[in-house]
């Protein structure tokens, strides 16, 4: 049996006798109908993108979620329906497909596939998702490509009327390329609408010969207050662990208050953390307006 790059369409692998008929049922397994992959192999939200475009017979557009993957973009759910702008109003389980008007500068060639440009893309992500998830979809994308909000602005100003623009306008507000997870844009998201200033992403912090000691997640520079979220690879890569414990020791020596915070106090005492960033912004003089 020949090795076959997956998806694919069975159609066409059998027709090149790239595998036989026992074959494909044996070792394989359809993911949409028609297309295929191996059994037991872990599939990626590009994965999926590729097999919904398959499934399309090459015609569909890459959109949403799916086109963030293609662009690049991290953190999107594989098990996650993927999204397409086609004709075909009948998709199986897990695509979603959009008849969405796409004008011709609004869709790009990819690595053979056609998918929505990064500024469509973040137009439909700020506009169909929940706010939360939006702002961080678009993080994410901003990270991943060069979009900007002016972009994603310019294409609003060639789609009025269509639903979701007043909530894109408000995710627009709060997105920010720094974040480099969704939990460092749930935190920037709390921050925000607590009341606080809108932080700065990726600081760097330098001692006073310019050597960059510490980069920190956001915070306010003006202030030397500055915000870490601690994900699970700060404890289990020793290396980083290290580097978190030289790093952390230092702030302080540098006029920094450093709060960090978890994903479980997001989730479950946020007003520890937010009291927390209270006080170090208090103290430094920081005018309170929240």
């Amino acid at each position: 049996m020949q090795t076959v790059a997956w998806p694919f369409l069975a159609a066409e692998a059998l027709a090149a006798e790239a595998l036989t008929f026992r074959e494909l049922r044996q070792f394989h397994a359809a993911i949409y109908p028609g297309v295929w992959m191996p059994r037991g192999v872990e599939i990626s939200a590009v994965d999926r993108a590729r097999a919904a475009w398959l499934w399309s017979g090459r015609r569909g557009v890459l959109a949403g979620s799916s086109a963030s993957a293609w662009l690049g973009a991290k953190w999107i759910d594989p098990d996650a329906a993927a999204e397409l702008v086609h004709t075909n109003r009948r998709p199986p389980q897990l695509i979603a497909v959009y008849s969405d008007t796409l004008l011709p500068g609004e869709i790009q060639q990819l690595r053979g596939l056609a998918v929505t440009t990064p500024a469509r893309t973040a137009f439909d992500l700020g506009r169909r998702l929940e706010f939360t998830t939006a702002v961080q979809r678009i993080d994410a994308l901003m990270q991943a490509t060069d979009v900007k909000v002016d972009d994603v602005h310019a294409v609003m100003a060639q789609h009025g009327g269509v639903r979701g623009l007043k909530q894109l306008s408000a995710v627009l507000e709060l997105v920010d390329g720094g974040s480099e997870s969704p939990y460092e844009s749930l935190t920037r998201i709390m921050l925000v609408r607590n009341g606080f200033p809108r932080p700065e992403t990726q600081i760097r912090v330098c001692d006073d010969d310019g050597f960059v000691v510490a980069r920190l997640d956001m915070g306010w520079p003006e202030y030397r207050v500055g915000v870490d979220f601690d994900g699970a690879h700060h404890w289990t890569d020793p290396r980083q662990r290290s580097k978190d414990v030289e790093r952390y020791a230092r702030l302080p020596e540098l006029g920094w208050i450093d709060v960090r915070v978890t994903s479980s106090m997001l989730h479950n005492n946020s007003r520890v953390f937010l009291d927390r960033v209270d006080a170090a912004l208090t103290a430094r003089g920081c005018p309170r307006t929240w």
